[in-house]
This record gives C-alpha cells, sequence and structure tokens, in this order.
C-alpha cells in the first residue's frame, strides 16, 4: 500500500527525518514508535504532505505522490487523524463529519455518517453536541469517525492513546483492528508500546529522525530488552 523510500523531510531547511526507508503492507496495521523528537509525526506529516520533502520518495500502491498537494492525497484515499484531536470545537459531531467527508460526493454522507456511529454509538448520542465539550476520549472518537468520513484506504493516526482513560485507547485501538479486517490499511504512531505490539503486524522504531529497527510486532516483543532498549526504555515493554 505504501512505500517509503530514502524519504528525508523537515521544516524550511531544517531535516527532521532523515533517509527512512519502510514498506506498509496492504490491510496491516503499521506501528511507529520511538522516543518524543524522534521525526514519527514528521514522518506521518509528509506521507499527508505538509511538510517539506528534502529527498527520496513517497509511493502510493506504485504511485509516486511525493510532490502531490495535501488536498490531492485525501482524493487518493489517504486521510489523518492528528496529534491532539484538531477538531473543529465550535461545530457539532454532525458539523465535523460533514467537513470530515468534504472530498467525497456528498450524496454517500448518510451512509458515512451511519457507518461511523456503529464503530462509535456514543457519537451517535451526541452528534448534536459541540466538540469542544465532548470528554477527550470522545473527541477522539470524533477525530477517527471524520477522517473515515474520507472513506481512505490508508489511515494515519497520530498518537491515538495520548491524555486517554485506558479503555477509551482500548475501545479506539480495538475499532481500527476491526477496520484492519474490514481491509483499511493503518499507520500507527502511539506512545503505549504494549499495546501497539498487540494491534500492529509490522513494527518500525525511529531515533534521532532515524530509522533504527523494524521487523514484525512478534519480533519486537521476542527482541525483550534489546528492544526496550531501542525504544529509550529501562525495561522491556510488556504484552
Amino acid at each position: 500500500m505504501l512505500k517509503l523510500e530514502n524519504l528525508g523531510c523537515g521544516y524550511g531547511a531544517v531535516e527532521a527525518v532523515h533517509d527512512v526507508s519502510f514498506d506498509v503492507p496492504s490491510g496491516s496495521i503499521f506501528a511507529l514508535l520511538g522516543p518524543n523528537g524522534a521525526g514519527k509525526t514528521s514522518t506521518i506529516m509528509a506521507i499527508m504532505g505538509h511538510v517539506d520533502i528534502h529527498g527520496g520518495r513517497i509511493l502510493l500502491e506504485g504511485e509516486d505522490i511525493t510532490r502531490r498537494r495535501a488536498v490531492d492525497r485525501v482524493g487518493l484515499g489517504i486521510a489523518l487523524v492528528p496529534e491532539g484531536r484538531q477538531l473543529f470545537s465550535d461545530l457539532t459531531v454532525d458539523e465535523n463529519l460533514t467537513v470530515g467527508g468534504y472530498a467525497r460526493p456528498s450524496a454517500r454522507d448518510a451512509a458515512k455518517r451511519e457507518r461511523v456511529f456503529g464503530y462509535f454509538p456514543r457519537l451517535a448520542e451526541r452528534r448534536s453536541q459541540l466538540a469542544g465539550s465532548l470528554s477527550g476520549g470522545e473527541q477522539q472518537m470524533l477525530a477517527i469517525g471524520r477522517a473515515l468520513m474520507a472513506e481512505p484506504r490508508l489511515l494515519l493516526v497520530d498518537e491515538l492513546s495520548l491524555g486517554l482513560m485506558p479503555k477509551m485507547v482500548d475501545l479506539c485501538l480495538d475499532t481500527l483492528t476491526q477496520l484492519r479486517r474490514e481491509g483499511l490499511t493503518v499507520v500507527l504512531v502511539e506512545q503505549n508500546t504494549a499495546r501497539a505490539l498487540d494491534v500492529a503486524d509490522r513494527v518500525c522504531v525511529m531515533s534521532s529522525g532515524m530509522l533504527i529497527y523494524q521487523g514484525t510486532a512478534a519480533e519486537a516483543k521476542a527482541a525483550g530488552s534489546m528492544f526496550a532498549t531501542f525504544l529509550g526504555m529501562n525495561e522491556p515493554a510488556q504484552p
């Protein structure tokens, strides 16, 4: 589904990511892990088209999209759940979902909205409520739902568990697992390493803008203390 070839990207003249290469198989969850400042969000934003590309290529199902605009990438089937949700707080749940579907024919909005409510029934109960008045977990559900309104083939999720209660993290990750079973491909940046390993098929670890480890989630778990060292942890991640 997605292939990065020697990607370098950053902000103006500052390069945040250097020579990163990896493949994301179709219909998989791919976890991008690493300490704060490792370049994970910059990599996600490069795939979405929001940072400057300094070198290398980004391929979506073999098509070079390196220089495509972000809005064009949405049309090609990429959607983003950004760090911190970044909802339109003064719009309702329904209105945020409508915004998420702007790149697709509006005739399908009703069906897409019902699909989102199927994953997150709580949003249906709050559809007329302002997004800014929702709990953190409800806002994360809405951020995922808004992205799904774009009918993506590739979903980029940045720091899903940030600031959420464990049960809300589990609910959102379980939804991503269900979406994978339905054929969606997910790239997940996640600070909860243990839960990321539970749901991911493949894992990459970044540090200082470079890729320092990649393998299957099973291999990462088996690596134990070595994998923990890659993440700057004192103890190995537990499943």
